[in-house]
């Protein structure tokens, strides 16, 4: 799943409006919104405090070969 799908649903699961999880993230909601929509380019710790609101975290992990 890519990172803007799975902010959108998780948003939604937990009745959370874009302004609202902006405001709580403390980033802007043009952010949010770009985000959402696969735009922009945000920073690690943009998505890191937009995450955290969602209760959820970025994990780094060593890359699996086939």
């Amino acid at each position: 799943m890519v990172l803007s799908d799975t902010i959108k649903e998780r948003r939604s699961q937990l009745n959370i409006s874009q302004i609202d999880l902006a405001e709580m993230a403390g980033v802007s909601l043009a952010t949010v919104k770009d985000i959402e929509r696969g735009m922009g380019n945000p920073s690690i710790k943009t998505v890191e405090k937009i995450l955290a609101v969602l209760g959820m975290e970025l994990v780094y992990q060593l890359r699996q070969t086939v």
